[in-house]
């Protein structure tokens, strides 16, 4: 297979000073590592650069991802990483105040959510509900499109974790994302949600503000060029594009595109 042409425009890596790397699918696929991406975080905190971890993960906080990266091998600490699940119910207290929320997806989301100042209620109590808020939801059942559909129609705000369509996981495989029951309520519903995690904005601003770096002095390293890509050149970040096998990039421009981590190492 050919190499892709590097797209180098303006960004000096050498002394870019902060590094924010999607996880799935450019961390790791599933359980398993990305070849390179060690010797890159290594080689990266050898020098001094900061670096973050911002993923639309809708169904863990900081700690099980942490947790997860340590068993990879990756050294990380929790305020490095940033999960647009533990980003919800902040985000929703300061957009609706202390809400009464119809929540979906995993046990933890429903529990930071909670944590967040919200009441969670029971499905049988959505006529109450202020906000909607959807994370994935392994359980998702017809039952629950009733509710939450009927919840945003009579005016509930309605707030997504995120729009992605898949989770990448090995072999190629994926399962449906967040987004996909997303669509269902949003279609049945006729009303578009809040989103929460990428490409919108909130999630990088949040980690260019933990970081405490400017966003001309950072780089978003991700696979997806919709999410990762594209919604950090709308905040201003430089970006390298890990593109998947295949992959054209059509009219988006990284700044950098590799296949691989160890055509990285050598600009850094």
């Amino acid at each position: 297979m050919p190499p892709i042409p590097q797209e180098r425009t303006h960004v000096n890596l050498a002394s870019t000073r902060a590094f924010i790397f999607d996880l799935d699918g450019c961390v790791y696929n599933g359980n398993t590592l990305l070849p390179g991406v060690d010797a890159v975080l290594a080689a990266l905190r050898g020098s001094g650069r900061r670096v973050a971890f911002l993923t639309n993960n809708s169904r863990e906080g900081s700690d099980e991802l942490l947790a997860k990266l340590r068993r990879l091998g990756i050294a990380a600490e929790s305020e490095e990483i940033v999960s647009a699940a533990e980003v919800t119910g902040p985000f929703v207290r300061e957009r609706y105040g202390p809400s009464r929320v119809l929540a979906v997806g995993s046990p933890r989301f429903l529990r930071l959510m909670a944590g967040a100042g919200h009441a969670v209620l029971p499905l049988e109590e959505y006529r109450r509900a202020q906000v909607v808020a959807m994370g994935h939801d392994e359980s998702f059942a017809y039952e629950k499109l009733v509710a939450l559909s009927r919840a945003v129609r009579a005016g509930s705000a309605f707030v997504a974790v995120n729009r992605d369509p898949r989770l990448p996981v090995e072999a190629g495989e994926f399962y449906p994302g967040c987004g996909a029951i997303v669509e269902a309520v949003a279609v049945a519903a006729g009303v578009e949600p809040v989103v929460v995690g990428k490409p919108e904005p909130h999630l990088f601003r949040v980690a260019l503000e933990r970081l405490g770096i400017e966003r001309q002095a950072a780089v978003m390293v991700g696979d997806s060029l919709h999410s990762d890509i594209r919604g950090a050149q709308a905040v201003g970040l430089h970006t390298i594009w890990i593109a998947p096998p295949d992959a054209d990039a059509g009219a988006v421009r990284p700044d950098l595109t590799i296949r691989a981590y160890a055509e990285l190492l050598p600009a850094l």
